[in-house]
C-alpha cells in the first residue's frame, strides 16, 4: 500500500490580494511540490485560479464570518473535513477562521499552526482576546522580528513556539530583466502617464493607515518648490468599499491643485511592470507594517524605495540617512512626516543613472539573499515536518 501523503489544510478568508493570500498560494505550491496534499478553505477571490494551478484542493467556505455561532459551526465543519480527508495539520492565517480552526484542531487532535501576518490593533481587552488566537498555535509563525517581539510582549508566547519566517519574494517573477517593455508601456497607458514623465508609486489598498494622505501632502510640498514638473504620483490600490476615504483623497488632491499630478488608479495587477514603470516606490504607512512586502518587491525590482521607519521595514530596507550611501538600499523616514518624505523623494529623483543602478543592484541582491520565496517555502515546510515527523522540506 502506498504511503499516505501528508495533508495540510490552510484557511484564509479571501483570495483577492495581500501578503497572507499570496503566502497561502505559495505554501500550497510548496506542499504539493514536496509530495504532500494541500486543501484550502476560502470564500474565493481573484486569485483562486492561481491557487488551483498549484494542484491544491480549493473549497469554498464561509471563512470570513465573525459571528460567534457561525464560528462554532465552522469548527464542526472543519473537524468533519479533517476526519473525512485525513488532514494531518491545520494552518490558519486570519483571526476569525483561526478560532474555528483552533476548535477543530483541538477536537481532532491534529497539530495547529498560525501565521501572525498583521500588527493587529488592541484597543480593548476583548480585541486582545480576539487577536490572541493567532498566538495559540502549536507553532506560531511571525513574518518578521518586529512581529515576533510583538507576540511575546502581548501574549507571553514562549520563544520555543515562535518561528520568524520572512514573507518571501519570488525573484524570478519580480525580475526587471524578465519584464518586457510592452508590459511597462501598458501600465503607463493605464495610468495615463505621458512619455518622459517619471512616476512616484504608492501601491497599497486605500485605507488611512497606509498613508496616502501623507504622500499627497509630500507631493504638494514638492509642487510648491517647482521640482516635479515631469513627475506623476500614482496611488494604486483597491478602495475595498471605502468610497468615502477615496472621495476624501480625491478632494485633498483637488484642493492642493494636484489633479493632473496625483492619480488614484485602483488595483494594479502587474506589480513587476508597475515597479519597472516607476522611478521611486513609496511605503508611507503611519502604523507599523508587520512585514511590508511592497518594500521588498521594490528592492528586488531595483526600484529605489522609501519606507517609514516603524514596524518591519527597518529590517528589510537599509535606509538612508542612517545607512552609509554605499550600503543603502533605500530611505527610511518618520511616519506621517510629509516634509521628510518630500525630501527623500527629491533625493531619489535627483540620483544619477549610475547611482540609481548601483543602489538597485545592492537592493536586489539584499532581498534575494535574505527574503527569497524559496527560503520562506523551505522554512515553512520545516515547521510542518517538525510537527508531523515528515520530510517534505527535504523532498522539494
Amino acid at each position: 500500500m502506498a504511503e499516505k501523503r501528508p495533508t495540510v489544510l490552510q484557511i484564509i478568508p479571501e483570495l483577492d490580494t495581500g501578503g497572507a493570500e499570496l503566502s497561502t498560494i505559495e505554501i500550497a505550491d510548496a506542499v504539493q511540490s514536496a509530495g504532500g496534499r494541500c486543501i484550502v478553505l476560502t470564500e474565493g477571490g481573484r486569485m483562486v485560479q492561481r491557487l488551483r494551478d498549484t494542484g491544491a484542493d480549493v473549497r469554498f467556505f464561509a471563512a470570513a464570518t465573525k459571528n460567534p455561532l457561525h464560528i462554532i459551526w465552522n469548527a464542526h465543519l472543519i473537524a468533519g473535513i479533517v476526519r473525512q480527508d485525513g488532514v494531518d495539520l491545520i494552518h490558519a492565517r486570519s483571526r476569525a477562521p483561526a478560532w474555528s480552526a483552533l476548535l477543530a484542531a483541538r477536537r481532532t487532535g491534529v497539530p495547529y499552526v498560525t501565521t501572525y501576518h498583521g500588527a493587529y490593533s488592541e484597543k480593548s481587552s476583548l480585541k486582545s482576546l480576539y487577536n490572541s488566537v493567532m498566538a495559540r498555535g502549536d507553532i506560531v509563525i511571525a513574518n518578521s522580528h518586529y512581529t515576533s517581539d510583538l507576540i511575546r510582549m502581548r501574549y507571553g508566547t514562549p520563544g520555543a513556539k515562535l518561528r520568524v519566517i520572512y514573507r518571501g519574494v519570488d525573484g524570478a517573477h519580480f525580475n526587471p530583466e524578465a519584464v518586457e517593455p510592452e508590459r511597462v508601456a501598458a501600465v503607463r497607458r493605464r495610468w495615463g502617464v505621458e512619455p518622459g514623465q517619471r512616476v512616484v508609486l504608492h501601491a497599497a489598498r486605500l485605507t488611512a493607515w497606509k498613508g496616502q494622505k501623507v504622500v499627497i501632502g509630500a507631493a504638494e510640498l514638492l509642487a510648491r518648490g517647482n521640482t516635479i514638473d515631469d513627475v506623476v504620483f500614482i496611488l494604486a490600490g483597491d478602495a475595498q468599499n471605502r468610497s468615502a476615504y477615496r472621495d476624501a483623497l480625491q478632494q485633498q488632491i483637488n484642493d492642493a491643485g494636484l489633479k493632473d499630478r496625483v492619480r488614484l488608479v485602483g488595483h494594479e495587477g502587474d506589480m513587476p511592470a508597475a515597479l519597472c514603470a516607476s522611478h521611486v516606490s513609496v511605503v508611507a504607512s503611519i502604523e507599523p507594517e508587520a512585514f511590508g512586502r511592497t518594500a521588498t518587491e521594490a528592492q528586488v525590482m531595483a526600484t529605489p524605495v522609501i519606507a517609514t521607519e516603524i514596524g518591519a521595514p527597518p529590517e528589510t530596507v537599509r535606509g538612508r540617512p542612517g545607512c552609509p550611501a554605499d550600503r543603502a538600499t533605500g530611505w527610511l523616514v518618520p511616519p506621517g512626516d510629509e516634509a521628510a518624505l518630500a525630501k527623500a523623494i527629491g533625493e531619489a529623483l535627483s540620483m544619477s543613472a549610475a547611482e540609481r543602478a548601483q543602489m538597485g543592484a545592492r537592493a536586489r541582491q539584499h532581498v534575494l539573499t535574505s527574503y527569497s520565496l524559496e527560503q520562506m517555502k523551505q522554512q515553512t515546510l520545516e515547521v510542518y515536518d517538525s510537527l508531523l515527523n515528515t520530510q517534505m522540506a527535504a523532498l522539494r
